[in-house]
């Protein structure tokens, strides 16, 4: 069963979807899926347990990533299908299995992630934009951001991923730029060890900052547009890992290497206090603003990617037929993309970030 699917799924273009992602714009969607909110807050939270070992953590968690994502790359490259983890379930296990990884993943993971996540960008906004914390404003917002992603992906999937370059980029400056101030800042002292840290403390501080690592998946989703799959895909996912993996650890070490112990006393924004310290309110407006950008890439990356789930979906008679229609000039699932926007700005002006946050991870824990 499993061979008939993957061969099936081998064809060149058997969606009518072109395939436009190269190693860049596939790497570029998995820093862009990986590189969230989790990293602006857990170095404290790591430091606090590990000291100047947390390093270790970083590295148990890259190696973790490393050899999950190898199976992806193994399996994506095979199975060259839109749909992600949900072809690969599908072809593995059968329809069924294919329906339920489906509806949770784009509904679950997918929808009330996105509106979770908006909804913090929208309160990290309102500190220098008050008037998003007014549910009109907010609802404007929500309804600008995301016509426009739906607007930019609709027309075409190489605008998309070009979007989604941009957006990588844009998150990744203020978090470069923090670690090249801060490395001619860095004390030796604050990163000498003073002891070996326990089995437990390592094991149970690298499950929480795995968090951090998780998400590059959703990169092939798109798998359906991948240019040349069998190179591409093993390549992006590659690169794309290596990157997050060294400017995760470089992040720490400058982080610990600023502030020292007292890294641990700043849980709830400890970059915007190595960026204060470093580069005084400039430092921490920057940091501000790039965890708002990061969490606006985040979405750009989950709108150019979920929505293939519901074409994927549709395409196997999961979902009704419309979501399947291709747009006969741009080649975009535009139905798929659409329906997809819609629920999303829906549920992101009737929930906060912490009820929906809760929803999305119940449902993440069932897949």
């Amino acid at each position: 069963m499993v061979q008939q699917n993957t061969e099936n799924s081998n064809s060149d273009n058997n969606e009518g979807l072109k395939r436009d992602i190269g190693v860049v714009g596939l790497g570029a969607n998995v820093i862009n899926s990986i590189v969230g909110g989790g990293i602006f807050v857990l170095p404290a939270i790591v430091a606090a347990r590990l000291g100047s070992a947390s390093i270790l953590a970083y590295l148990i968690c890259g190696i973790l990533i490393i050899l999950i994502m190898l199976c992806f790359a193994e399996t994506g490259s095979r199975i060259t299908v839109s749909g992600g983890a949900y072809a690969y379930v599908e072809a593995a296990f059968g329809p069924f299995a294919g329906f339920l990884t489906n509806s949770l993943f784009w509904f679950g993971f997918g929808i009330l992630s996105d509106a979770a996540i908006a909804n913090a960008m929208a309160d990290i906004l309102a500190i220098k934009i008050p008037l998003l914390n007014q549910q009109g404003y907010r609802a404007l917002f929500f309804l600008v951001v995301f016509s426009g992603f739906a607007w930019v992906n609709i027309r075409g999937v190489k605008q998309g991923v070009q979007m989604v370059k941009i957006n990588t980029l844009a998150k990744l400056i203020p978090l470069l730029i923090l670690i090249t101030f801060g490395w001619f800042s860095t004390s030796s002292e604050n990163l000498e060890w003073t002891a070996w840290p326990s089995t437990s403390d390592l094991g149970e501080i690298s499950l929480i900052l795995f968090f951090a690592f998780g998400g590059g998946e959703i990169a092939l989703n798109t798998s359906g547009e991948i240019k040349n799959p069998r190179r591409t895909v093993p390549y992006g996912i590659l690169v794309g890992i290596a990157i997050v993996i060294v400017l995760y650890i470089l992040i720490q070490t400058v982080s610990l290497g600023v502030l020292g112990s007292a890294l641990s006393d700043h849980e709830g924004a400890p970059l915007v206090a190595v960026a204060e310290k470093l580069m005084g309110n400039f430092g921490a407006t920057l940091i501000i603003v790039g965890s708002a950008v990061s969490i606006f890439g985040a979405i750009s990356g989950d709108i150019l990617g979920y929505p293939r789930l519901l074409f994927a979906g549709s395409r196997n008679g999961l979902l009704p037929r419309f979501l399947s229609r291709i747009h006969n000039r741009f080649a975009t699932p535009y139905w798929a993309i659409i329906i997809y926007t819609v629920i999303v700005f829906i549920f992101s002006i009737t929930g906060g970030f912490k009820q929906l946050a809760i929803i999305s991870s119940a449902a993440l824990l069932t897949i």
